[in-house]
């Protein structure tokens, strides 16, 4: 027969032996990584990051209300004469995913604040579909939709608020402006061309973990474009309805990056 004292004993020595590996581990997660790194002046690292690209559309009422509108010469699109009277619109037909790749450089302010400096590039595209067919003069037939790439060369400089440290994790917002160029080929005979500079309001919220080596940052940011980004239109030998249809076009962008620092 099996001694009571014995189960009790073995029962007490493997409570022990579990309740020291749980102790053991808890500390081994609760080790913190990197814990003089947020009070160097000036830090470091690379960014890389999914983007998609976006345009905030000002339709005339009617095409007849843009000034650039030439009565005396109507276009015909697949046979159909686009009179004054015409309300042509357009809208982005999917969100195509881009890339972006940059360089971060950290000034630290204070405690709980960072300025921040992050030089890089995107790739964008941007997809027009009409409530018209679209006809390009160097495409044989309709279009489906009406393909617009840019790459950008990003200048961002952006004020960085962290909370405070919880173990090895710390969120943070960050809000400022960026200047970008886009430096794709913007031909004259591009059925909708755009201004190649443009500026952004900029916020977002993000995530920093502090790993053994260094600290890597989830982040999510939306850009805001403050200028019109619309140029004059194609040349005369394209039609010129696509470009007229807007008084107003500003360019938006939604990243979400990880940050190597």
């Amino acid at each position: 027969m099996i001694d009571n004292r014995f189960i009790v004993k073995r029962f007490f020595y493997i409570l022990i032996f579990v309740l020291a590996g749980l102790t053991s581990s808890a500390q081994r997660l609760l080790l913190k990584n990197l814990t003089t790194f947020d009070e160097r002046r000036l830090h470091f690292g690379f960014t890389l990051g999914l983007s998609t690209t976006d345009f905030g559309f000002t339709h005339y009422n009617v095409i007849g209300d843009n000034p650039r509108f030439d009565k005396n010469k109507l276009d015909v699109v697949d046979g159909k004469e686009i009179t004054a009277l015409e309300r042509v619109r357009a809208d982005i037909s999917t969100l195509t995913p881009g890339f972006t790749v940059g360089i971060v450089t950290n000034l630290r302010l204070a405690e709980s604040f960072d300025l921040r400096f992050l030089p890089g590039m995107s790739f964008g595209e941007r997809k027009l579909v009409y409530n018209i067919p679209i006809v390009d003069i160097n495409e044989t037939g309709t279009l489906n939709s009406y393909s617009i790439k840019s790459t950008f060369l990003d200048f961002p400089l952006l004020l960085k608020y962290k909370s405070k440290k919880m173990n090895n994790q710390r969120p943070y917002l960050i809000a400022g402006g960026a200047f970008r160029i886009d430096i794709s080929k913007s031909g004259q005979e591009d059925l909708v061309r755009l201004k190649p500079m443009s500026t952004y309001l900029e916020a977002g919220v993000g995530w920093d973990s502090y790993l053994q080596f260094f600290r890597l940052s989830t982040e999510l940011k939306f850009s805001f474009g403050m200028d019109n980004v619309l140029d004059v239109g194609p040349k005369n030998s394209q039609l010129q309805v696509y470009s007229n249809a807007f008084s107003r076009l500003t360019s938006n962008m939604f990243t979400f990056s990880f940050h190597f620092e």
